[in-house]
């Protein structure tokens, strides 16, 4: 179930600490864990040999916690119009295994909010990666860029419609025309 007071279209400047969600959820299947251990190249037997995985702490094989990670951010509904980027992930504890099999999603909080230029401000979430009988598996911060409704700088002539490549657009929206960088300070 899908539970949502944060509103993935607002602007920055609408957003509040507190602000929570429930993502939607995902089953981790076999396929996903062979497929990620090719994909990175990460073949531990804890995730890729079951003899192995079985005589060790789980008793059986588990998912990479880079995997459970990474489709946490898939499962969150980040809207391309408004978060520009993602711009790190601290403090990750990989609390529970992820066994194959086990059913995750997400539930967050943004817990900071801090401008940063006209075009967008930086967006801090706690999330929590939960199973399906609510254990907690993983929880991490992640930061993320998010536009504002701040106009734009002037900036050249944008290409006309007719040839847009399209290359910046989602679902046939333009997201932000080629050459609008917005700069982040570090």
């Amino acid at each position: 179930m899908t539970n949502m007071t944060c509103n993935w279209q607002a602007p920055f400047e609408q957003l509040s600490p507190g602000d929570a969600f429930t993502s939607r959820a995902r089953t981790i299947t076999e396929s996903d864990v062979v497929q990620f251990a090719a994909l990175t190249g990460d073949f531990h037997p804890l995730h890729t040999d079951a003899v192995f995985a079985a005589a060790g702490p789980f008793g059986e094989r588990i998912a990479h916690g880079m995997l459970t990670i990474s489709y946490a951010v898939g499962l969150v509904p980040l809207d391309p119009r408004r978060v520009l980027a993602l711009r790190r992930i601290t403090d990750v504890v990989f609390k529970r295994p992820v066994r194959l099999g086990d059913t995750i999603h997400v539930e967050g909080t943004i817990t900071g909010l801090s401008p940063l230029t006209e075009q967008a401000g930086l967006v801090t979430f706690s999330w929590r990666i939960r199973d399906a009988a609510d254990r907690l598996l993983t929880r991490a911060s992640i930061e993320v860029l998010w536009a504002t409704d701040a106009p734009a700088e002037a900036q050249e002539e944008p290409e006309p419609a007719s040839k847009s490549t399209g290359e910046h657009a989602v679902f046939g929206q333009e997201l932000h025309p080629a050459g609008s960088f917005v700069p982040v300070p570090l």
